[in-house]
């Protein structure tokens, strides 16, 4: 299917054809992206029979608007010409927008078939944009990681600088997405700045502050004061009791193995349930705390647990 420019009517690829393949120059900013108003919606609308049309209701006014709109271009030049972006000023054309249904930016909406068949409203994140995207789209072969992505990268490669970096930037973009700020606090906890940390997440919101992500960030915090030293893990080693254990344990929660950390723990409780006052079963209850109750692990130790006392 040949697919056509809105304003002019000129196509953007060349009609397929199967029995000589040959490379097309990918589609330029022009073409993908648009300005859109009174004067060609009626075109938008038609053209979105042949291709999907995403559709960025904004204003000028708007700062979640202006963080939103790169994340919607980088990701239209990333899907080359699945769908088009179409910018529409709400400011300058507000009849549109009332016919629309905007009531508050940014709103985006998919329209295809000259038809509404998704929207959501807000600065979502990279991520969620990324996903939202999946649900109707195929994601490119070659999409590039997203920052989140890097982040946790970094994070796993034990570049703590570069997560947190990523991290912050984030935060700068997207001051009201939490989670970003919980990350924050977790890569300079790894970087063994645990009263930053604290205090970030000291300032985010009740609910947020008392979720089971910032929970397990204090609680890693709470662990690594409680872990052994490297000198002290030193002076355990040959040491196969109770405690050499049982701090081996803390020493790999604390440096976020949690899997091994509460394997160790289990295995603490199996040859000597009444270490350290039932040190072992207490601290795994406080790990499944931390990681909160839908987490993998936790459902998974959590059946262990329950298999070993009963």
């Amino acid at each position: 299917m040949s697919i056509v420019d809105p304003r002019s009517g000129a196509p953007l690829t060349a009609p397929q054809d199967t029995s000589a393949p040959s490379p097309q120059a990918a589609p330029s900013d022009e073409q993908l992206i648009i300005d859109v108003d009174r004067n060609n919606i009626q075109q938008l609308l038609e053209f979105s029979m042949q291709v999907p049309v995403l559709l960025d209701c904004w204003a000028p006014w708007c700062q979640p608007c202006k963080v939103l709109m790169p994340i919607l271009e980088k990701l239209t030049r990333e899907y080359r010409g699945t769908f088009i972006l179409a910018k529409l000023n709400i400011e300058e054309n507000q009849e549109i927008a009332a016919q629309l249904g905007v009531r508050s930016v940014p709103d985006v909406k998919l329209i295809s078939q000259g038809g509404l068949v998704d929207h959501f409203q807000g600065a979502l994140p990279e991520k969620e944009v990324r996903e939202w995207l999946a649900r109707y789209f195929p994601a490119p072969e070659d999409a590039p990681a997203s920052p989140e992505e890097q982040a946790a990268e970094a994070l796993a490669q034990g570049d703590t600088a570069t997560a947190r970096a990523i991290y912050e930037q984030l935060v700068q973009q997207n001051p009201e997405h939490y989670p970003y700020q919980v990350e924050l606090a977790r890569a300079l906890v790894v970087e063994g700045r645990g009263e930053e940390a604290l205090a970030l997440l000291g300032n985010l919101p009740p609910e947020e502050r008392d979720a089971a992500p910032a929970r397990g960030v204090r609680a890693s915090i709470e662990f690594r004061e409680e872990a052994p030293s490297d000198e002290e893990l030193a002076a355990l080693a040959g040491r196969d009791d109770s405690e050499a254990r049982f701090k081996r344990a803390m020493r790999q929660i604390a440096d976020g193995d949690y899997e091994s950390g509460l394997e160790g723990l289990l295995e603490v409780m199996r040859k000597d349930r009444g270490y350290g006052d039932d040190a072992a079963r207490k601290t795994l209850l406080r790990v499944f705390d931390a990681l909160g109750a839908e987490h993998p692990l936790t459902v998974t130790y959590r059946r262990k647990l329950f298999t070993l006392l009963y």
